[in-house]
């Protein structure tokens, strides 16, 4: 370090407020040092400011996997492959949705920034980088939006919970000190892939605040993110990349006071997608004047013309990174080396196992997992026990057939797992010596039906994959898959016809859909017998499976987002005004699978509410719900509700809260579910807040946003 950057500069004083510091070092930056950090390194080397940059990280920390986030390196012969540093992968984000665990999502959170922090910090520093480009809070309004694997779900209460409990897990718990600093994607109502980079998603400003930013709301006034990705779109018709909400919103009604930065290649589609500017350095102007300062793309030499020109001001400057600065405080990065951060030692020790590589991380991958998986169909074949879980002791042979059997695909968004157990190897370990199981990837030379014959079950392993099975941008080779760029097309299973020959070969037969989002499979959900979801990229996914088929975790994951069951089901992709007929809230046909469903190995007797108590922050209702079975297992309790005599439209149900508790047979829990006031508001476009409208609301508790088991009422004071 030089001498000049050892200086004691008051930025440097943790003694004084998070303003002054910022104060001092914005005073101290030369003109040039404060374009460069709008980019997105928030490293000033002069004053021993360390490099930082961004991580992708929306299921587990990104270094690898398929788009070679770790970077690439140049082999003896010349060729350059990707460079991959381990790291723990956890099922898509459309998965841990389906857990319906916060603390859960909170712990992969966790342990992703733990990771982030050892390849920051380890003795040979192979990384700079500590913000994370997660959660994903946007709404899958769509099943057809190609990226529908990266949210959490369709609801903004439940994506909101999941989201809040993702940026605490990133961020820490630390009073002063953030552990990595929580950026969330996509800012706003990004769900479709067609077109993103000119088209405008079109809603009012009810829809605005009561459901395309609400997790983001929520995620910065109750998570504490102070950093979101500003999305390609438009939001009537204004680029959300310079829309005035992000300034006037986010920053003056959220307080976010951190980092706005652009998506990739933002700048370049703002002049030639968006037509919104005939030239790259007004646009750029633009978009520091919307108070972003970040840029993911080439922006230096039109920000310098933007500033000879006077199109811009270094004040202009000041205003958009000031934010970033705020961040890399936070961070710590600014303390200099008698810093009191505590998350400085992580990595440090080089006798100490790597996270990802400890059983804590590799337990946590299969717990998830497990959690994730939904069972969606699961009858008798024969006698009265249904076909799930398998008897383990009944079985000699169990065929296992399709083509994510025996290999786990990474999605666009993954980095490199330190192992991978497929469904195959996972099956495998839990069946024993004893069983013998089959392996078909296809019905080439009727080798699956053949297999499927000679065996007591077989399991049936189909569904999408996350990128089209090539790298080509915009390029989906099957109607019915989607990913970044590309909408699906279909709904329909490209697979299904490989289920009914193995059905028609064996009937005690398990559909496992391994996908990233919904189908509608009619035709599997009449004749299959049992039918589980999964989604793709965990590390344990094979295990995780394992331990739900064979019964040793009773299946409790549950839909984030409706199933219909036809395409025609669905409003315009373009619509998104979601009263149209989108999610749960506003459904006007029949479904596959409603929002929130999800079968287990037991059964719930959900007997009374025993209690309803309001106070001034929130209402309270407590529930007594007894597992009838013989299972020991999760449940999930739903609390909707509905506004019977509200003055303005409102949805039909709405989620409010829920509860994932353990339960064990025979056993009966008081469960109490909290709705905190604040979420029952409803934007008052006159007065521009939101507002509790008083009177009566029904309270309706179930297993699903179809199922409702109890009904009460309340007062709302």
């Amino acid at each position: 370090m030089s001498l000049q950057a050892q200086t004691s500069y008051a930025f440097r004083d943790t003694t004084l407020t998070d303003e002054k510091r910022i104060d001092n070092l914005l005073s101290i930056l030369t003109l040039d040092e404060k374009i460069d950090l709008l980019s997105t390194n928030l490293g000033v080397p002069r004053l021993g400011i360390p490099r930082c940059g961004h991580y992708e990280g929306l299921h587990g920390l990104t270094l690898g996997g398929p788009a070679a986030w770790g970077g690439r390196k140049k082999t003896d012969d010349g060729r350059m492959i990707p460079t991959d540093f381990p790291t723990t992968i956890f099922p898509q984000s459309y998965g841990l949705g389906s857990t319906w665990d916060i603390a859960l999502v909170q712990k992969v959170a966790e342990q992703a920034s733990e990771e982030a922090r050892y390849y920051m910090q380890t003795l040979d520093n192979k990384r700079n980088s500590l913000v994370m480009r997660a959660p994903n809070a946007d709404l899958a309004r769509d099943p057809r939006w190609g990226r529908t694997e990266e949210s959490f779900g369709e609801d903004p209460f439940h994506t909101a919970q999941l989201t809040i409990a993702s940026v605490r897990g990133l961020q820490g718990d630390h009073p002063r000190y953030w552990k990595t600093a929580s950026l969330m994607k996509h800012f706003l109502a990004n769900s479709n892939e067609d077109g993103r980079d000119s088209t405008s998603s079109n809603f009012d400003e009810r829809l605005f605040r009561e459901y395309y930013s609400y997790p983001f709301y929520k995620g910065i006034t109750v998570g504490g993110s102070r950093a979101f990705m500003a999305s390609y779109n438009s939001w009537n018709d204004i680029p959300m990349t310079i829309h005035p909400c992000l300034e006037a919103i986010a920053r003056k009604e959220w307080g976010n006071n951190g980092i706005i930065c652009t998506d990739g290649g933002a700048l370049k589609l703002l002049v030639e997608a968006h037509k919104s500017f005939p030239s790259l350095t007004e646009g750029a102007a633009a978009v520091v004047k919307a108070t972003v300062g970040q840029f993911l793309d080439t922006y230096l030499p039109y920000i310098k013309e933007a500033l000879d020109k006077g199109l811009v001001t270094e004040a202009d400057i000041d205003k958009a990174i000031r934010g970033n600065l705020y961040v890399a405080l936070k961070l710590g990065l600014l303390d200099g080396e008698k810093s009191k951060n505590p998350y400085l030692s992580i990595g440090k020790d080089a006798s100490t196992t790597p996270p990802f590589l400890t059983d804590g991380a590799k337990q946590l991958a299969r717990e998830v997992t497990a959690k994730s998986v939904i069972l969606l169909k699961n009858n008798a074949i024969s006698g009265t026990s249904p076909i799930l879980p398998l008897n383990g002791e009944k079985l000699k042979k169990i065929a296992i057939i399709g083509p994510y059997a025996n290999k786990i695909v990474q999605d666009w968004y993954s980095g490199t797992p330190p192992y991978e157990v497929t469904i195959l190897d996972g099956i495998r370990s839990a069946a024993g010596k004893n069983i013998q199981v089959l392996y078909a990837e296809d019905n080439r030379m009727d080798e699956a039906t053949r297999i499927a014959r000679e065996a007591d079950v077989a399991v049936v392993c189909v569904g999408n994959h996350p990128f089209g099975t090539r790298t080509d941008w915009r390029f989906c080779p099957v109607p019915s898959d989607g990913r970044e760029a590309v909408d699906r097309k279909s709904l329909a299973l490209p697979d299904e016809d490989l289920v009914k020959q193995v059905l028609k070969a064996n009937p005690n037969t398990v559909l496992v859909l391994v996908s990233n989002f919904p189908y509608a499979i009619n035709w599997s959900q009449e004749h299959v017998p049992a039918i589980v979801h999964i989604t793709h990229c965990s590390q344990e996914q094979g295990n995780g499976l394992a331990d739900v088929l064979f019964g040793k975790v009773s299946p409790a994951g549950r839909t984030s987002q409706t199933w219909v069951k036809d395409i025609t089901d669905l409003p315009d992709m373009m619509d998104y005004d979601i009263r149209h007929g989108r999610t749960y809230m506003y459904q006007k046909n029949g479904v596959l699978y409603p929002f929130g469903y999800g079968l287990s190995y037991t059964t719930f007797k959900y007997d009374k509410i025993k209690s309803i108590k309001q106070n001034k922050g929130d209402i309270q209702v407590t529930a007594e719900i007894t597992n009838t079975g013989l299972k020991n297992s999760d449940e999930v309790i739903q609390l909707y509700v509905s506004y019977p005599n509200s003055k303005v439209e409102r949805p039909v149900k709405q989620l409010k809260a829920f509860d994932r508790t353990f339960i064990k047979a025979g056993e009966t829990k008081e469960v109490t579910l909290a709705i905190n006031k604040d979420d029952l508001r409803y934007w008052d476009t006159d007065k521009q807040a939101f507002v509790l409208e008083p009177g009566s609301m029904n309270l309706l508790i179930g297993s699903s946003s179809a199922d409702i088991r109890l009904e009460g009422k309340v007062d709302v004071k």
